[in-house]
Order: structure tokens, then sequence, then C-alpha cells
């Protein structure tokens, strides 16, 4: 009998770790909320890793492991990178204040931490492990979304109006960069109108080198350095590169009074710069990530708004039945004029009547206001 460590993904984009002896089942139980608890809340569920043990004690063990990693780490144990794991694993710490920490804890299932492991790669978990025969056949979709670093920010509202932008085009992981003000700021939750836990979720960290030790790819948004020889993308290039890399990408964005420094850009691979009227080439914090955040969208299937939901097609018997009252009352007003023209007549009338798709409340709505007419009632 096999037993199953599993990492979960949940509509919020936070990460949750278990083990069972029936992984089928018990991914069942995650995806329709039977299980209660985290996962119902935040559904639907997607199965990231799993792994199967010879005993439950082992499986257990590694659950434990797993929810003690950081998220970077998680991700990495995704792709198999057993390399990234190593590295994350020696890690320095990541500075974040005590408030900060239980804000996000509770936002998050399990620890997701960014200070050093305390757990070693070696321990528990193996590469044979990860990258053997007994991995099950689950897997792992592309990381595509990428990260959204800010660069030493100065006003907690253009943090907050920066998380809102993200989670209007479906990015959700925020990290920081020795924000002026310190954090949590309390400026940003109001700007950030309902992106709260995104903001919760949000990590410190004290250099752009740190915030950016996980990232294959990275994109610096500023008007093209020219101290620096590094390639030069537009949005459609840089979304381009990110749905097509493997690992995980960032694009990073500078202080709103001086942008990135010379030093924070050598750390990108590439910049990315957006084309804007050269006499007026002031764009705040904010409208900067909402233009490289939508770029990236368009290749994500993300859900259209509509003002309500689409209706079925109503049944002919229910066409047919409007057809025969808006034939009644033209017959009642002598309407078909000349004679040998009625029956063109109706045929233009019943193709004029189903050519639309009417749902049944439309058909109902018709044949209610062709009855008062037809009857010339007043209110």
């Amino acid at each position: 009998m096999a037993f199953y460590a599993y990492l979960l993904r949940c509509s919020n984009g936070a990460y949750y770790a278990g083990h069972t002896d029936d992984l089928t089942a018990r991914f069942g139980a995650h995806q329709t909320g039977a299980l209660g608890g985290y996962t119902s809340r935040y559904r639907p569920v997607t199965l990231e890793w799993s792994q199967d043990f010879p005993d439950r004690p082992t499986a257990l063990d590694a659950e434990r492991q797993i929810k003690g990693w950081s998220r970077a780490k998680k991700e990495a144990l995704i792709r198999g990178d057993w390399d990234a794991i190593h590295l994350l694993a020696m890690r320095t710490p990541v500075i974040r204040d005590s408030s900060s920490s239980r804000s996000a804890r509770s936002a998050d299932p399990q620890d997701e931490r960014e200070t050093t492991e305390s757990a070693r790669p070696e321990e528990g978990l193996s590469r044979a492990a990860v990258e053997g025969p007994s991995r099950r056949a689950f897997k792992p979709e592309q990381i595509t979304s990428p990260v959204i670093i800010l660069v030493r920010p100065q006003l907690g509202q253009n943090i907050g109006k920066a998380a809102r932008a993200m989670l209007n085009f479906g990015l959700t992981e925020l990290r920081l960069v020795a924000p002026r003000d310190g954090w949590p700021n309390p400026d940003a939750g109001p700007a950030a109108s309902g992106a709260d836990q995104l903001l919760e979720q949000a990590v410190v960290y004290p250099t752009v080198a740190a915030a950016v030790a996980d990232c294959t790819a990275v994109f610096a948004s500023t008007v093209r350095r020219r101290d620096l020889v590094l390639p030069v993308v537009g949005p459609t290039a840089m979304a381009a590169e990110i749905h097509a890399s493997p690992g995980r990408t960032a694009i990073l964005f500078g202080p709103e009074r001086s942008g990135l420094a010379t030093e924070d850009v050598a750390l990108a691979h590439k910049i990315v710069t957006v084309p804007i009227n050269p006499e007026f080439g002031s764009l705040n914090l904010a409208q900067a990530v909402i233009l490289l955040a939508y770029e990236w969208s368009r290749g994500q299937p993300l859900e259209q708004p509509t003002y309500k939901d689409a209706e079925l097609r109503a049944p002919q018997f229910e066409v047919e039945g409007l057809v025969g009252q808006v034939d009644e009352a033209l017959v009642a007003s002598n309407y078909y004029f000349p004679v040998d023209r009625t029956e063109v007549t109706r045929l233009n009338l019943r193709t004029m009547l189903t050519k639309p798709a009417w749902s049944t409340r439309e058909i109902r709505a018709l044949r209610g206001m062709i009855r008062s007419i037809a009857k010339g009632t007043k209110r």
C-alpha cells in the first residue's frame, strides 16, 4: 500500500501540503470542499506535486517538511529543480517585521516562510525521490505569472494601487524591497480596493539581489539606461518571453521619485520600456504596473466580465407561440394587404422572429407587450 505527500495550489495562490493513502479520493474531497477547512474556501484547487512513500510516517514527515518551506522552495519542488531547492536552503534570512509575518501567516494555510530554511533538502526528500520513477504522473503546469517587485517604494497608497492593478490582471505575488515607511503600511489597504490578501502575502526583502534570487529571468521597468549594456524590449516582447520561460520570472519597478538605480538594473537580464510620449514621460508606479500586467494578461484566459450570465435559448415551441401571437394580432388589425402577399409576409415575419436567439424570459416579455398593444389597455 502506498502513501502520498502532496502539494495543492489554492485559487488565492497559496500552497497547501498534506498526505493521504488515497490521492485521487483526497484530491476530489479538496476540490469539492467536502473536507472543509482552508482549501474549501479557496477552490478550485490544483494538484501541483505528489510523491509516494512506503509508509504513513514517512509521508507525514515529508508533509511537515514541505509545510515549513518557503514559497520559492515549494515552487522549485514543483518544477523538480533540485539545484534551486539546495540554493534556497542556503539563502540568507529575509527581514520581515513581526506584524507582517502574523498577517501573512493568517492568510496562508501554511508557513511559506522567507527566512533561512530549518529543514535541509537532504533530509526526508531526495533528488532521486523527486525525479525518480516513483514520482506520479501529475505534471505541474509551467509557471508563467511573473513576480512584481517594488524596489524602495515610498508611499503606502502607491503600493496599494499597484496591488490592485496586479490583481486586476491575475498577478498575485508581490515583493517589496526596503519600503521607505516600513511594512505593513496603513495607507496601502484602502488604496488596494479589495486586494487585501495580496498585500497580506507580500514579502519584504532587504535587497534587490535577495528578492530576485529564485528568478531565472528579470525585467527592469525603466527608461533605457545608457550606462548599462542590456537588451531593451517592449511590453509585448517581455510578455512573450515570460510565457515561454520555464522558471520564475520577475519585473522590477523603482521608487516613485527616482526610478531604479543603476545597481538595481544591473541585476536584471533585460530592460523593458513602455512606449510613451517623450515630451511627457510621467508614469506613476501603479500605471507602470498596470501596463505591464495587462500586456502579460493578454496571453492568459482571464474571465471576461458580463452584466448577466448567458441565458439558454428558448425551446422552439415557445418561439412558435410568439410567431402565432404576432400573426393573430396582425390578422385582427387587417395588416396583411394585399391578400396575395400574405404568405410571403408571414415567411418574412417568421424569419425575423426566429433569427434572434430569444430566451424564455425575453419571449414572455415580448408576448406580454403584444398582448397589451392588441387589447389597447391603459394603465
